[in-house]
């Protein structure tokens, strides 16, 4: 094939996999999903590799399953894999860090031979146990387990695994629902690929997968030449449950790749909050490649330039059955780790540290009357505080970085149950002085709906450790949680809102970036004028 054709048909699979991100998006039953887009999708080769992804999706969950597909084929076995399969795992260990992340994997048969795989992951609302959220101290309590195993086999559905799953979560409807999803969206990539074969008169990807792993190579390579070979260290310190955390990162930058090595890393904790390496690693993969590449296609040979290792034992590289179900809260922070590493080498490049974690919250929803009919519910609402300062721009207010999910509407998590958003607004004075501003929080409170109490579980960070500055910016105001007469609230953990409360959170904000004093005065004016700086 000429360089010209393989380079179109690189273009459509990306547009492919887009189009099976959205059909997911459209037909999931979790607001997770349709809301936030906390979600992945691509195609891959016979051996596994990724060839593709969708821009639609987090890291977290693109670069774990980019890992995860291989795992699929050694476990389900070549001699088992047939033609209308669907494969599914929540396995934290070969899937994306958490029970909550169900990847569903099915192969593509043309002219009776395998060509391929499209896989997908989600996050859904319930998987049983304690519920989501770090108070469990073993993964067993953490909900359903399911091994790597066949969710349809030859095209017939797997009844007795979904009549488990619906024996074990709250939320039945929605989590099945999300299964077949998942297993749907793989189907309409599967289509529109074979479509795509017709067109160009080809039967596998065989070429053209070589053809991409081959540029992306050579593109990631010259890419790292960005950074001069040698040693980069940084620390940073989080709030951890009950514990204060301390990351490291050593990494080693060769003119071929980059290795991070987390030793000096805290060990893990006992509660829910630790993390698989392969979550770390996606992390930190996602850091060089925004910092270096940001414009590069991601797929297995822009992502085998960067390995990862840590102790075990090490928060960042728990082993089965610790607890992982809020991997998030401490994973999310190995990418301005990994950026920090570097900050002084690019530092037209890199920002300020953010807010990093998500505020992620769970609220169980009971009646207030135990003789009434109101059903019980689970609400998850994905929120973000403010991105670190820009060496040339403001840092981003209430936004998701590194995970990229999107903030849930108000509207939207009142819909998916009996709560109330009361407040949902900027918060300001919270992004971190300096040349240029730190991005800002926001302050959230929510209540029950009449007739129901909440219990909410909270998964919070930077409430004792704030985002720093870079390059003399100050720091980001750091996170509170409170009742609405100021009564504190743990910032981690499940807890009972009282009757007649509402909950308040005020979420953190990024650090600034520069000397304050060198701050272009009309941005200091449009900031007092926008209400951002108190």
């Amino acid at each position: 094939m000429s360089e010209l054709r393989n380079q179109v048909m690189w273009n459509r699979l990306i547009s492919i996999v887009e189009e099976q991100a959205l059909a997911l998006v459209r037909t999931a039953f979790s607001t997770s999903v349709r809301e936030a887009g906390d979600l992945s999708a691509g195609v891959y080769d016979t051996r596994g590799r990724m060839i593709a992804q969708a821009v639609t999706g987090t890291p977290g969950h693109v670069n774990t399953m980019a890992a995860a597909v291989v795992n699929f084929i050694e476990d389900i076995g070549h001699h088992q894999i047939y033609e209308g399969d669907s494969y599914i795992t929540n396995d934290p260990w070969k899937g994306t860090g958490h029970l909550h992340d169900f990847t569903l994997v099915n192969p593509v048969f043309r002219k009776g031979t395998l060509i391929g795989f499209f896989a997908c992951t989600a996050h859904v609302v319930d998987v049983g146990g304690r519920g989501f959220g770090p108070d469990a101290t073993e993964v067993y309590e953490e909900g359903l387990y399911v091994p790597i195993m066949k969710f349809a086999n030859r095209g017939v559905v797997n009844e007795d695994l979904l009549n488990i799953v619906r024996h074990n979560v709250r939320e039945a409807g929605q989590v099945v629902g999300d299964l077949y999803s998942l297993s749907g969206c793989n189907d309409t990539g599967a289509r529109r690929l074979h479509a795509m074969l017709d067109e160009f008169g080809i039967d596998d990807l065989e070429e053209l997968a070589e053809f991409i792993f081959d540029r992306t190579a050579i593109a990631t390579r010259e890419s790292i030449t960005a950074l001069p070979p040698g040693i980069y260290t940084n620390t940073m310190r989080v709030d951890g449950y009950n514990e204060t955390i301390d990351l490291a990162v050593t990494l080693t930058v060769t003119k071929d790749d980059i290795h991070a090595d987390f030793a000096g890393t805290s060990p893990t904790c006992a509660n829910g909050v630790n993390v698989p390496l392969t979550y770390a690693h996606a992390y930190f993969s996602y850091a060089m490649l925004v910092a270096l590449a940001p414009e590069m296609p991601s797929n297995w040979a822009s992502l085998a330039a960067f390995t990862v290792s840590a102790p075990e034992g090490c928060i960042l590289n728990a082993k089965h059955p610790q607890p992982v179900a809020v991997r998030h809260v401490t994973g999310h922070f190995v990418t301005d780790l990994c950026l920090g590493a570097i900050a002084d080498v690019l530092p037209d490049v890199i920002p300020a540290e953010g807010s990093g974690a998500l505020w992620n919250f769970q609220v169980s929803a009971r009646a207030s009357d135990p003789t009434s009919d109101l059903p019980p519910r689970e609400v998850l609402m994905f929120n973000s505080g403010g991105t670190g300062a820009r060496p040339a721009l403001d840092g981003i207010n209430s936004t998701a970085f590194p995970s990229g999910v999107r903030t849930m509407p108000a509207e939207a998590t009142e819909q998916s149950g009996p709560v109330i958003v009361w407040r949902k607004e900027l918060r300001p004075g919270s992004g971190g002085v300096g040349r240029q501003r730190g991005g800002l929080g926001q302050v959230i409170e929510i209540g029950p709906a009449i007739g129901y109490q909440i219990t909410v579980s909270c998964m919070f960070d930077r409430v004792a450790n704030p985002a720093r500055g870079r390059h003399g910016g100050g720091e980001g105001a750091p996170g509170a949680v409170h009742l609405d007469d100021d009564t504190p609230f743990d910032a981690k953990g499940k807890q009972a809102v009282p009757d007649g409360h509402t909950l308040v959170l005020e979420l953190p904000g990024g650090g600034g970036l520069g000397d304050p004093a060198g701050r272009d005065p009309d941005a200091s004016a449009n900031d007092a004028a926008q209400g951002y700086v108190t």
